[in-house]
């Protein structure tokens, strides 16, 4: 399941239609309607963050979730979350060199994590008017995908599992939008399979116990497993 932070921005609805086509079932909320507690009691496998039309430091909320579930859960941002991810671990955002709303460009990327077996390069579509600064990106943080001249599009972090990007994968004029993002779902539940400890436990019994003792032992066990 993933959880989609709405930061009041149109293109949210279609990130939740990308990955519905998918065919994962997706929760969206937006930032003035669920806390930390509510999101983590859906126990996502993703947890997205959306575009918005304002600054990270007018998305209290996208920042807070970097801050509680880094490590713990997977985390895409996208455009503003991709800001949010890299002011939090000491970036700057700044305004970019030109505004672009709507228009595509030619980007390279380092063929891994969302990027991989896409094309390369790949045309993507910019709708933003603030970048991630190159030269006060954190040393936790490497760049996965750049314009011609330079400006970042892509993020990841070193070693915890979060990555961004600038521009919108759900936008039509992206290509490969939806491998993209499935390559977020996949990479995120693969990571989780590796770190995240199995709820089931599984406690032996003693077989040195005589067996009307042993029976007992699974009678008042609570969570008892029976072989066939």
């Amino acid at each position: 399941m993933i959880f989609l932070l709405d930061n009041y921005d149109s293109f949210t609805y279609n990130l939740y239609q990308y990955f519905g086509e998918l065919g994962e079932d997706i929760i969206v909320k937006r930032q003035n309607e669920c806390t930390l507690k509510d999101i983590e009691a859906l126990q996502p496998d993703l947890i997205v963050i959306s575009p918005g039309p304002c600054t990270p430091d007018d998305a209290p909320l996208s920042l807070a979730i970097i801050e509680y579930f880094k490590g713990k859960v997977p985390i895409l941002g996208v455009c503003l979350g991709h800001q949010a991810i890299g002011q939090f671990f000491g970036g700057n955002v700044v305004r970019a060199k030109r505004p672009i709303h709507g228009k595509t460009e030619t980007i390279r990327h380092d063929q891994q994590g969302v990027f991989s077996d896409l094309v390369n390069p790949l045309e993507v579509t910019r709708y933003h008017s603030l970048i991630i600064d190159r030269f006060t990106l954190p040393d936790e943080l490497q760049i996965t995908a750049e314009t011609e001249d330079g400006e970042i599009m892509g993020i990841r972090h070193h070693t915890l599992p979060i990555e961004g990007i600038q521009f919108h994968p759900e936008a039509i004029l992206t290509q490969y939008g939806h491998q993209l993002l499935q390559n977020a779902l996949k990479n995120a539940k693969t990571w989780l399979l590796k770190n995240i400890p199995s709820p089931w436990i599984v406690k032996p019994l003693s077989t040195s116990l005589p067996p009307i003792h042993l029976l007992q032992a699974f009678k008042e066990e609570r969570s008892p497993i029976f072989f066939r």
